[in-house]
């Protein structure tokens, strides 16, 4: 993450950009610390903030800490696409979470269940994001397995799906390693399927053409 920003008067207009993950917050706190000593307010704007994880709870108590050692006003405005929906599953306001913190006078041990609950559910996406990426990042493999799989056998996309993930299956392979496989024998100087692939393939076409 890059955090950039000026100075308007008193004012501090912050603007953060890239993946706000682990080490985020120290980037944060590096920035706050060189502000001018009459910094009377400071606003960050996070739009440019495309990704977001679990750091992000610690990157705005940095920035709330900030706020009450100086007795400023701090606010981290603009939200949008995946960060925005971090934080609503955190259960913070999405216009600007600073607005939302665990109130001061709470017994340590509710605000801890709190801050927990809220990692939680942001590990939770966490996940699901990763799954999301992987899916994305296989995808391409596995059209052109189906590819291969269609100009090999003269089946269609469906059936070509089908096929691939019964042979994951049968051969207790996961669907991208056996796309990869797929795809790199039918290659120039292709690679010979593995035996176990090679198997679950064939009977996953024979059970689809018979």
């Amino acid at each position: 993450m890059v955090i950039g920003g000026r100075m308007d008067a008193d004012r501090a207009l912050l603007t953060a950009r890239g993946e706000l993950v682990h080490g985020c917050a120290a980037t944060l706190a590096g920035k706050l610390a060189r502000l001018p000593a009459g910094t009377a307010r400071v606003d960050l704007d996070m739009s440019g903030v495309h990704f977001m994880d679990t750091a992000g709870l610690e990157f705005l108590e940095v920035l709330r800490a900030h706020g009450r050692r100086r007795s400023i006003p701090v606010t981290a405005t603009r939200w949008n696409g995946q960060p925005r929906r971090i934080l609503e599953l955190a259960g913070l306001d999405t216009t600007d979470p600073l607005r939302s913190p665990v109130p001061e006078n709470a017994p340590a041990r509710a605000a801890s269940a709190v801050a927990l609950e809220r990692a939680e559910r942001l590990r939770v996406l966490q996940a699901e994001v990763e799954q999301l990426r992987r899916a994305i990042a296989s995808r391409p493999v596995i059209d052109q397995a189906r590819g291969v799989l269609m100009a090999t056998y003269g089946c269609t996309s469906d059936e070509a799906w089908h096929i691939l993930r019964e042979a994951s299956q049968l051969s207790n392979t996961k669907l991208r390693t056996v796309a990869a496989a797929l795809t790199a024998c039918a290659a120039a100087e292709g690679t010979p399927l593995p035996p176990e692939v090679r198997t679950a393939l064939a009977r996953a076409v024979a059970r689809r053409q018979s």
